[in-house]
């Protein structure tokens, strides 16, 4: 297995391969963070390792932005993450490739980036400004029957696409969606309305076949109840929510 030391970015969402992830950065640690990044040559990828967060906050208690005046000012890398952050943490997460880290006048930054390949948090740094993670990547397996299970999945997502966005949406055509089962799998898993836990269930599946098992599962008792609900608007297949660190 290929294992890595990469920059630790944790947050209160799952990132899956070929999401992106617009980050708003303004926490001094993710400062330090990015600008680290900014120094590694354009022609190299920027990359950082995401992981969901199990129990702790995203944003360290006081911190520009998130005012709690009676909160007590928790300060350094693991802020907010108790006193051994990685059992804070789910032990697999996704790396992020960063297209474009741009700096504000105030020191904060606009960050987008990609979710490339899943990886197992081996080890967590805390002893510079920033957390570090050891990471391990881990392969897609296909398994069995993962192509057909493929199909009846997007047949199950376009149902429920045309429940959650309600009749008078355009709905998805197949020329919206791809074809390959490792892809459909993410891309649904990311589009999907499920809670965190949900969605890290799908992103540590074994393979893509049981990935696309449960999701096929998920999709019909989703569509079920958003029946007898009013209609939602559409959910963006591939963004995510821009996080504010």
């Amino acid at each position: 297995m290929t294992t890595a030391r990469l920059p630790l970015f944790p947050l209160n969402a799952v990132l899956f391969p070929g999401l992106v992830l617009p980050l708003n950065v303004f926490e001094e640690r993710y400062r330090a963070m990015m600008r680290e990044l900014l120094k590694t040559d354009d022609s190299e990828p920027r990359r950082f390792a995401v992981v969901a967060i199990r129990d702790g906050r995203e944003v360290a208690p006081t911190e520009p932005g998130m005012p709690d005046p009676t909160a007590q000012r928790e300060k350094g890398p693991a802020a907010g993450f108790g006193p051994d952050p990685i059992q804070a943490f789910h032990r697999v997460g996704c790396v992020a490739d960063a297209a474009t880290i741009r700096e504000r006048a105030d020191g904060s930054f606009e960050v987008m980036a990609t979710g490339t390949t899943r990886v197992k948090l081996l080890s967590v740094d805390a002893s510079g400004p920033f957390l570090v993670g050891e990471v391990e990547e881990i392969p897609e397996e296909q398994g069995d029957e993962a192509g057909t299970l493929a199909e009846g999945v997007l047949r199950a997502f376009r149902n429920y696409q045309k429940r959650l966005a309600g009749a008078r949406e355009r709905s998805l055509t197949t020329s919206d969606l791809p074809d390959d089962p490792s892809v459909v799998s993410y891309l649904v898993a990311a589009a999907a309305v499920l809670d965190t836990p949900a969605k890290q269930r799908l992103l540590q599946a074994p393979d893509t076949a049981t990935r696309l098992r449960e999701e096929l599962t998920l999709l019909r008792t989703e569509t079920a109840v958003l029946r007898h609900l009013p209609s939602l608007p559409a959910v963006d297949l591939t963004r995510a929510p821009t996080s504010p660190n």
